[in-house]
C-alpha cells in the first residue's frame, strides 16, 4: 500500500516537473496575463455589466482586452519609441561634430577637483577631426556584433512575451471566475483554511502593485514635464514620457535624466542640463520615496526597503513583470513569517497556562 501510495505521489510529480518543463518558457507571459487580470478585475466585472448582454461573453472579454492594451501598452510603446528617436537624434548629432571636432563643453573645466584634468583628457581623445571615429574602431567589432545580436533576441523575446500575454489575457477574461474557484479549492485542500487568507493578501498586493507602478508612473511624468518645461529643456513632453515610463521600474527613471543631462551637455547648455538632472531627482526621490509608498501601503504593508528589494530582485529575475511579483511573494513570506511565529509563541504559552490553571484549581 505504501509503495502504490509513494508510486502516485512520484508519477503526479513527475507529470507536473514535465509540464512545468515545456512550459518554462511562457512562465513570464502566464504571470504578466494573470498580474493584469487580478489587477483589472473589478473593472472587467462592471465592464462586462454594462456590455455583456449586448456582445456576449467571448465579445466583452475580447473588447476589454482590446482595451488594456491601448491604455497600458500603447502609452509604453510610444515612450520607448520617443528615446530611440531622441537617442538616434543625438548620435547623428555626435557624428556631425565629430567631423570638424568635438570641443569640450565650457562647464567641464569648472568641475571642481577633477575639471582640468577632464578638460586635458576630452581635448586629447575627441577635440580634433575624426578623434571619436578613430576611438571607435579601436572597439572589438566581435563584441559590437555580440551586442547586437543579444539586442535583437531581447526585442523578438518581449514581443514573443507580449503576444502571448495578450493572448492569455482574453483567457483569463473569459475563464476568470472558475479558475479562480477551482484555485481556491485546490488550496483549500492543500493547505487548509488559511489558504483564504493568502490568496486575500495575495489579490491586495498584486492590486497596490500595480496601482502603485501605474500612479508613480503619471506622476513622474507629470511632475518631470513640468520641471523640463520650467528649466527649458527642448521637447519637454517627449521627455517627460520617456521618464515616466521609465520611473515604472525603481531606479530606472534616472537613466532618462542622464540620457537628457547628456544630451544637453553636448549641446553646450551645461546650466541646463545641470538644472533638468538635479530637478528631475528630485521628483523621481518624490515618485520612489512618498507616492510608490503611500498608494501600495494598504495591500503591501512593508516597509520601503523590503518593497524596494521586491520590485528589483522581481525585475531581475522575471523582468518588468516581476516588478509586481518580487512584492506579493515578500508579502506571503512575511505573512508566513508571522503565522510561524504567532504559532511559536501560542505553543509556548501553553505550558505557562497549564501551570496557571492547575495552581487555580
Amino acid at each position: 500500500m505504501n509503495i502504490k501510495l509513494s508510486l502516485g505521489w512520484f508519477y503526479r510529480a513527475a507529470i507536473i516537473a514535465l509540464a512545468v518543463w515545456i512550459l518554462h518558457s511562457f512562465v513570464q507571459a502566464l504571470l504578466a496575463a494573470c498580474v493584469t487580470a487580478i489587477a483589472s478585475w473589478p473593472l472587467y466585472r462592471r465592464f462586462s455589466a454594462r456590455w455583456g448582454a449586448r456582445v456576449g461573453s467571448a465579445g466583452t472579454s475580447l473588447a476589454f482586452t482590446g482595451l488594456i492594451v491601448v491604455l497600458v501598452l500603447v502609452p509604453m510603446i510610444v515612450a520607448f519609441g520617443a528615446l530611440l528617436t531622441e537617442t538616434h537624434a543625438l548620435l547623428i548629432d555626435i557624428a556631425a561634430a565629430d567631423r570638424t571636432g568635438i570641443g569640450a563643453p565650457d562647464w567641464l573645466s569648472h568641475v571642481p577637483l577633477v575639471g582640468p584634468y577632464l578638460d586635458a583628457r576630452w581635448q586629447r581623445e575627441f577635440a580634433h577631426p575624426g578623434d571619436l571615429t578613430m576611438w571607435t574602431q579601436r572597439t572589438d567589432p566581435t563584441a559590437l556584433l555580440g551586442w547586437a545580436q543579444s539586442l535583437g533576441q531581447f526585442m523578438v523575446r518581449h514581443v514573443f512575451i507580449v503576444a502571448f500575454t495578450i493572448l492569455l489575457l482574453f483567457f483569463l477574461y473569459q475563464r476568470g471566475e472558475t479558475l479562480a474557484h477551482e484555485l481556491r479549492r485546490v488550496l483549500r485542500d492543500c493547505i487548509g483554511r488559511q489558504a483564504e487568507r493568502y490568496v486575500d493578501i495575495s489579490t491586495r498586493a498584486v492590486r497596490a502593485s500595480v496601482n502603485s507602478m501605474l500612479l508613480v508612473g503619471l506622476f513622474d511624468g507629470v511632475a518631470a514635464g513640468i520641471a523640463y518645461a520650467i528649466t527649458g529643456v527642448p521637447h519637454a513632453a517627449r521627455w517627460a514620457a520617456i521618464t515616466g515610463a521609465l520611473a515604472i521600474v525603481p531606479f530606472l527613471g534616472y537613466v532618462a535624466l542622464a540620457a537628457l543631462a547628456l544630451q544637453l551637455a553636448m549641446k553646450g547648455a551645461g546650466a541646463t542640463a545641470g538644472l533638468a538632472l538635479a530637478m528631475g531627482c528630485v521628483v523621481l526621490l518624490c515618485g520612489d520615496k512618498i507616492v510608490r509608498p503611500a498608494i501600495a501601503d494598504n495591500g503591501i504593508r512593508l516597509g520601503f526597503v523590503w518593497v524596494l528589494m521586491g520590485c528589483l530582485g522581481g525585475f531581475e529575475a522575471l523582468g518588468l513583470v516581476g516588478v509586481v511579483v518580487g512584492p506579493v511573494v515578500i508579502s506571503l513570506a512575511r505573512e508566513l513569517w508571522d503565522q510561524r511565529v504567532h504559532d511559536a509563541s501560542n505553543l509556548a504559552g501553553c505550558p505557562q497556562r497549564v501551570v496557571q490553571k492547575r495552581a487555580s484549581l
